[in-house]
């Protein structure tokens, strides 16, 4: 009985891409850290819409007060009152994350002209299959962030008196909101410079910058890190967040090597689905800054 794939062999590769996806995204995806520092990969889904569901609840909590009125759960209130107060039923709803986007490839090796082992060309192959995939996941990512945020600034120019605004209103933002973790800033490459060459950042107030090598740690309660100007979005030259406030998540539904009919070799394949999830809650800690375009 003839199969769907017309009896040619196949062989799936679906757990060893999923790993490559995890390893190379812990070293490759610019935005790794505001999803936890990984990304979730799942291999053989059937569900090709919902990738997984979240416990929510919009119930707030309600502080109240102990109530010692001596007709209250005792005397006339006996049995039908209580000195905690009204009681709240707390209820979650299932709510479905699903997938946003999709991702594909298709490639051939014909032993005749490979020019290398050919399981080491499939191997070599999925792994920069994985590495074109982060690529893709870090442009998804940016957009994510960046349609998340739930707080902007706008910086004025790369000027030290305007770097400096810039951050101390973020800190105070940050401070206002309560937010509890560690605060990263991604910017591009001209405001890290700005930042480097700040006057703050001097060795006499013990600043972690170091201009010999171009690099700093932290400016103003921020861990800094340069990203190229293509990871972020037109107009915008910075993004701030919590660390882990959003989940990655991708759905392998193949990665094989099959047989080709039209030549001497196989076709390697694969496809999937992605998507990025934030509670609401957590969108007041994603900030973006854009540049402020000068009059005329």
């Amino acid at each position: 009985m003839p199969t769907n794939n017309q009896n040619l062999a196949a062989r799936s590769y679906q757990p060893q891409f999923r790993g490559l996806l995890q390893a190379v995204f812990q070293s490759r995806a610019y935005f790794r850290d505001f999803f936890g520092g990984e990304i979730e990969a799942l291999d053989g889904v059937q569900n090709n819409e919902t990738a997984f569901y979240v416990k929510t609840s919009d119930i707030p909590v309600v502080v109240g007060q102990y109530d010692k009125d001596p007709n209250v759960a005792f005397g006339t209130g006996t049995g039908n009152s209580t000195r905690f107060g009204p009681r709240t039923e707390i209820i979650y709803q299932d709510t479905p994350v699903p997938y946003d986007w999709e991702w594909s490839f298709h490639e051939g090796i014909d032993r005749h002209t490979v020019n290398n082992d050919f399981q080491a060309a499939v191997a070599d192959r999925l792994d920069l299959q994985a590495q074109a995939r982060i690529r893709k996941f870090n442009q998804q990512h940016s957009a994510f962030i960046s349609n998340s945020a739930g707080h902007s600034e706008t910086l004025a120019d790369y000027s030290p008196d305007a770097v400096l605004a810039l951050f101390n209103a973020l800190s105070k933002y940050y401070v206002n909101i309560e937010a509890i973790g560690n605060k990263v800033a991604k910017v591009n490459a001209e405001l890290y410079n700005a930042i480097v060459d700040h006057p703050l950042t001097t060795s006499a107030k013990n600043s972690s910058a170091n201009v010999d090598q171009n690099n700093i740690l932290t400016f103003k309660g921020f861990s800094i890190e340069e990203i190229p100007d293509a990871m972020l979005q037109e107009g915008e030259v910075a993004y701030t967040y919590i660390q882990g406030v959003g989940k990655a998540f991708t759905g392998i539904n193949t990665a094989r090597t099959i047989e080709s009919e039209d030549f001497d070799g196989v076709a390697l394949q694969g496809a999937g689905r992605a998507g990025e999830f934030i509670l609401d809650d957590n969108k007041p800690a994603v900030a973006k800054v854009t540049l402020e375009t000068p009059a005329g």
